[in-house]
């Protein structure tokens, strides 16, 4: 791996107090897992550890690694692949709070696994995805180093400053505008996405519109919500790679007939989509909808924790639905998959566009 940017930056130190303090809101006391991905995320982890113990809290770190994974995809037997990490499963029951600092990793770490075993370890990490959202108060953040400013085309300076900018601004500003955005599609019936190749439309009645900012991931930012399942009818097409347990999915076209996925094609890693799929009966339907809020993102970096928060872009979730949102599909999948419609497209709640050609407007 390459390192991470400047080690001693300070914005370091803000970002872990702001995880700490604002985005988990830990509480002397709490036992606060810290999982640091790749030791490119050591900066973060010590900011975040100082934090935790300022607070009066109780930090453990665990470190994880894509790299170590790999190891497990190419060699594993079956019974390995499909196995449920104890350790990891413990910590979510310890647990008060989970800091997952993901590092960043080149998406062609798993080039060489075939599709059916990165599938069948990825239902089993679903299953550590799950029982964090159950059972713990919890935040995400992808940690940007040296492949991933290439891997978004970008230089390393550009991708922390980007980086930075979309964490540190001022979020109670945010959420008090979002959620007056989110308060004026409440109690709203129908969703209709337009776009290249795009028609899709399902009921969001009965649902919830949820505003994240600044809270289960950082950077944050969009508004979400959960479809009625059976609803869910039409084809939606992504301009933008699909990016999944570390594969692009290139040219992706999925379709629905009221609630049942009937088409799903790729040009690229078509088996893998396959795999995914039928990883369980809830991962073919959608799970969540989600609007992007984030100005302070404008560069597809191939990441869904960044990607999914564009202002100006869509995203829908195969697989497991928001309990918050009122969704009720249940799987151990979760995949965000983003739509840019900044250069065409628009969204409509009940007719009215709030989204048209990348431009919100509620």
């Amino acid at each position: 791996m390459t390192g991470p940017a400047i080690a001693d930056d300070p914005r370091w130190t803000e970002l872990g107090t702001l995880l700490v303090t604002e985005a988990t809101r830990v509480r002397p006391g709490e036992r606060v897992m810290i999982a640091m991905g790749e030791v490119d995320s050591f900066p973060l982890a010590r900011g975040v550890y100082e934090a935790c113990i300022r607070a009066g809290a109780l930090p453990q770190v665990q470190f994880l690694s894509e790299i170590l994974r790999d190891s497990l995809l190419r060699l594993g037997s079956p019974g390995q692949l499909a196995w449920v990490p104890e350790i990891e499963a413990h910590g979510m029951d310890w647990a008060d709070v989970y800091i997952g600092l993901r590092g960043a990793f080149p998406l062609d770490i798993h080039a060489g696994v075939p599709a059916e075993r990165l599938a069948a370890n990825q239902a089993a990490q679903g299953v550590i995805s799950s029982l964090r959202w159950q059972k713990t108060r919890w935040t995400l953040v992808r940690v940007p180093n040296q492949a991933f400013a290439e891997q978004a085309g970008m230089s390393l300076a550009e991708m922390t400053d980007m980086f930075f900018r979309a964490c540190l601004l001022d979020w109670a500003a945010a959420a008090a505008e979002w959620q007056g955005w989110a308060d004026s599609l409440r109690d709203s019936r129908a969703v209709r996405i337009l776009g290249q190749d795009t028609d899709l439309r399902f009921s969001v009645e009965g649902r919830s519109w949820v505003v994240a900012a600044g809270g289960i991931n950082m950077p944050d930012g969009e508004l979400m919500t959960a479809p009625v399942t059976e609803t869910v009818d039409g084809v939606i097409t992504f301009e933008q790679p699909a990016v999944f347990g570390g594969r692009l999915i290139e040219g992706l076209k999925l379709r629905w007939e009221t609630g049942t996925l009937v088409e799903a094609t790729a040009r690229t890693n078509a088996d893998f989509l396959r795999s995914v799929l039928a990883s369980d009966g809830g991962a073919s339907a959608i799970g969540e909808f989600g609007i992007g809020t984030n100005l302070y993102l404008d560069r597809f970096c191939h990441d869904i924790l960044l990607d999914e928060k564009i202002a100006g872009t869509v995203h829908i979730a195969l697989g497991r639905a928001y309990p918050e949102c009122g969704g009720t599909n249940e799987s151990a999948i979760h995949w965000d998959i983003v739509k840019d419609l900044r250069e065409e497209g628009v969204v409509l709640v009940d007719g009215r566009p709030v989204l048209t050609n990348g431009a919100l407007s509620f």
